[in-house]
């Protein structure tokens, strides 16, 4: 597996100052990784999302790392603005693949579930239990990426 070149982008925290995420860029493969933390809340994915459509102005990505493996909450409230607000901008800008890697936490593994079952129609998309399998994949879906 050729290794990635993430360049931090931003980092985001929740009103009392708490990680929520890290964003992550590699403009080779054009992948934006998104690593989640704490217990996530509808409004809290929302304005995550939001940034990340802001950030993707100035660094368009073809590839997503959901890393949601150190994030626990039900966070399903978000469910339509992703599918009505967020998808769409992201095809437009060119969306391609996305690994998403799961929490062991059930409550967002159903949230989870359930969007990534509204993403499949629309982009490709696997869910991996770890951040290297989640990686290796994101690899050759940017060597696929390339040639399509």
């Amino acid at each position: 597996m050729a290794s990635f070149a993430l360049q931090p982008l931003r980092t985001l925290t929740d009103d009392s100052g708490q990680l929520l995420a890290r964003v992550e860029y590699d403009p080779t493969r054009q992948l934006l990784a998104v690593h989640w933390f704490g217990n996530l809340t509808g409004q809290q994915v929302i304005y995550v999302a939001r940034t990340t459509q802001q950030l993707s102005a100035t660094h368009p990505y073809r590839l997503l790392l959901n890393d949601k493996s150190q994030a626990t909450g039900d966070w399903s409230e978000a469910q339509a603005w992703l599918e009505y607000e967020w998808l769409p901008q992201a095809l437009a800008g060119g969306l391609r693949a996305v690994a998403y890697v799961f929490t062991p936490d059930m409550h967002n593994q159903l949230a989870s579930y359930q969007f990534v079952e509204y993403l499949a129609p629309y982009v490709r998309i696997e869910v991996f239990p770890d951040l290297t399998s989640a990686l290796q994949w994101l690899d050759a879906a940017a060597t696929d990426a390339v040639s399509a």
